[in-house]
């Protein structure tokens, strides 16, 4: 038996009664979470571009596209909803980092509203999604960002579409090796693009690629079906370097979204800048007010993706452990609005980023599971202040208390469904598991309706 076949039994064999109370809870949560940022960013200008895009295309009126008021193709309809899922960057981080909600969530609900689907199946099949992302990545042992040579969900979540589209479709076992033999083709993104609008895109894309993957394999298409361990297969392009086939073998044994579990984003921007922001928000408390900061230095891992001394726009400073510093110790709060252009330029951040030094220090471990970020602030008066974080709140290892959790959530939902549909929407994402199809449509409805 190859490992693509082996695999490809495993997870076809894996029922809602297997994924036990953790697991349902958990991916329960993933989905909310990944709901709500889209609703939140649904309406961001790389999200209404690739909607006014989709909509020129035309096509069959199969599944919403959320915040537009208008139905594409069940393909067309995920990518978009993925590409609002990941354009605030407020989805949940994962480990080994990969960002494993928009591609699953989106292609899930959208084969719901086309198909059919009740509470427990959508569970089923974002909890295999989310299982063969976090599998493949721990198996390749792709902890530290900067030694990345793919954007991961353009990678792995390719294949999370297509596991969760090939089991609301209901492929077979030979069904679902030629839907990921299909979706390798088709894998891929560079890490170039961080920080532009075709960062979003790379999860858009792997929804779409891996749902339509799914469905041509479904009508008979074929591809390599032993395409994870074939010569120049996916083991050899993507993990070339390290791959432990036991660690993906080891499917369940816990499901990866209950250990290590999911990091729960509290601030819309790379994981990495999250250490920046806590100790930036210390150093507000500390010293009183921006106004009496005369010099900063940030002392950080490696990563020159995040190293942005003058972020071009907001999006741009999504990126930047500067500016998100800068941000937390100005405004003693990083949000959604935090990342506009207006913000980016007003003359408080554009005074406070030049007073700001990053030194990268090779000796700090670059994994999010042991970096840290320190900021030391000489004040006016002559003082000093420091800080330094080693977890944000949320992450692993840091519990989230699920009074903060509901704040984002209404936060996200708030800004795209009036406080009547918000309690609503929230009720039926609580009992998701004992929702029938109706009870699905209703919440599919629901999101639909954002605007």
């Amino acid at each position: 038996m190859g490992l693509t076949d082996e695999l490809c039994k495993i997870i076809h064999a894996t029922r809602y009664e297997s994924l036990g109370a953790d697991c349902v809870a958990r991916v329960k949560q993933a989905i909310q979470d990944g709901v709500a940022v889209a609703l939140a960013g649904c309406r961001e200008q790389p999200v209404a571009i690739g909607a006014a895009h989709a909509k020129s295309l035309g096509g069959a009126p199969q599944a919403g596209v959320w915040g537009w008021g208008f139905k594409a193709s069940v393909v067309q309809a995920a990518n978009i909803n993925a590409m609002a899922t990941h354009v605030l960057d407020f989805e949940p981080m994962w480990s080994p980092p990969t960002h494993a909600v928009s591609p699953t969530v989106p292609v899930a609900i959208a084969l719901a509203e086309l198909h059919g689907a009740t509470g427990q199946q959508i569970i089923t099949a974002v909890a295999k999604g989310l299982e063969i992302q976090g599998r493949m990545q721990y198996a390749g042992n792709q902890y530290e960002p900067e030694h990345l040579k793919f954007h991961p969900p353009g990678v792995a979540g390719a294949f999370g579409s297509a596991i969760v589209a090939s089991e609301l479709l209901g492929l077979d076992v030979n069904g679902m090796r030629h839907a990921l033999g299909i979706a390798a083709s088709r894998a891929g993104s560079l890490l170039a693009n961080v920080g532009s609008m075709t960062k979003c895109s790379h999860c858009g894309g792997a929804a779409a690629a891996g749902l339509d993957a799914a469905l041509l394999a479904q009508r008979g298409f074929t591809a390599n079906p032993d395409v994870l361990e074939a010569h120049k297969g996916v083991i050899a392009t993507f993990y070339p370097d390290a791959f432990d086939a036991s660690r993906l073998l080891g499917w369940g044994k816990p499901y990866r979204v209950v250990d290590p579990g999911l990091a729960i984003k509290m601030f819309p921007s790379q994981y990495g800048t999250h250490y920046a922001i806590t100790a930036g928000l210390d150093i507000h408390r500390q010293a009183g007010g921006a106004a009496r900061i005369r010099q900063v230095r940030i002392v950080s891992p490696v990563m020159k993706y995040v190293d942005r001394p003058q972020p071009a726009t907001g999006l741009d400073g999504k990126f930047s452990l500067q500016y998100t510093a800068a941000a937390a110790m100005l405004d003693g709060k990083v949000g959604i609005d935090t990342f506009t252009d207006e913000r980016r330029h007003r003359p408080d951040m554009v005074e406070l980023l030049a007073k700001i030094s990053l030194a990268q220090d090779a000796s700090i471990v670059g994994d999010f599971h042991h970096m840290h970020v320190a900021i030391e602030a000489d004040l006016t008066d002559g003082s000093r202040v420091e800080a330094i974080c080693r977890g944000p709140k949320g992450s692993w290892g840091v519990p989230l208390a699920p009074s903060d959790h509901r704040v984002k959530l209404l936060d996200c939902f708030r800004r795209a469904l009036p406080a009547d549909k918000v309690d609503e929407l929230i009720g039926l994402f609580e009992r998701l598991e004992t929702l029938d199809a109706g009870g699905v449509a209703q919440l599919v409805a629901l999101i639909a309706s954002s605007t």
